[in-house]
């Protein structure tokens, strides 16, 4: 039912397309444009444009461009390194999300051999405090409920002692990322790691 729809729309598509092509050409960068539908008030871009300078182009070739470049070469480099910081990290990240979200694992229980195993290689090894949540020794990873937050289920320590403390997967994965990519690390985080997560 929608593809007819749309390939309706497409005559009108390229008409309207053709006719921006066709303007441009001509220079005609500072008209206002008319709305799509005759009763739809004007934004505010077109009460800007209809009181500019008819004489004043909107835009010229000296502006710089507010979208990043992908010829400019250090974004490129930047996407490169997103890219394979994303590589490394996503196995473990959706590991854990999955010990955590999914009915795998009941509140209380231990985590297998290769699951604690994966968690403490990839994720305990890097927490800035990791020796403080070990303490007198690791028996084991477990599952449950965070004892402030009764709503989120996190991952604790289960020390020789009998004694637990939780520790975030977050503040894990941020600590790797700085010392394996230290050049990029702030910038991923920055952009991949929500506020307020450590």
């Amino acid at each position: 039912m929608a593809a007819p729809l749309l390939l309706r729309g497409l005559p009108l598509f390229r008409l309207r397309l053709h006719h921006h092509q066709y303007r441009a050409a001509a220079g005609f960068f500072s008209t206002p444009r008319r709305p799509w539908c005759t009763s739809a008030e004007p934004s505010r871009a077109d009460d800007s444009l209809s009181s500019t300078d008819k004489s004043t182009p909107a835009w010229s070739a000296g502006d710089p461009p507010k979208y990043p470049r992908w010829d400019d070469p250090d974004y490129r480099k930047w996407k490169d390194k997103e890219v394979e910081i994303l590589k490394d990290i996503v196995p473990i990240t959706l590991l854990t999300k999955e010990i955590l979200h999914s009915n795998r694992y009941l509140d209380g229980e231990r985590l297998t051999v290769e699951d604690e195993k994966a968690v403490v290689e990839k994720l305990l090894a890097y927490h800035p405090h990791s020796d403080d949540k070990i303490g007198c020794g690791l028996d084991s990873i477990m599952v449950d409920r965070h004892p402030q937050f009764k709503r989120s289920r996190c991952l604790f320590v289960v020390r020789t002692d009998g004694g637990w403390i939780d520790f975030s997967y977050q503040k894990c994965l941020r600590a790797y990322i700085r010392d394996k990519y230290p050049s990029h690390a702030e910038r991923f985080i920055k952009e991949h790691f929500k506020r307020g997560s450590g």
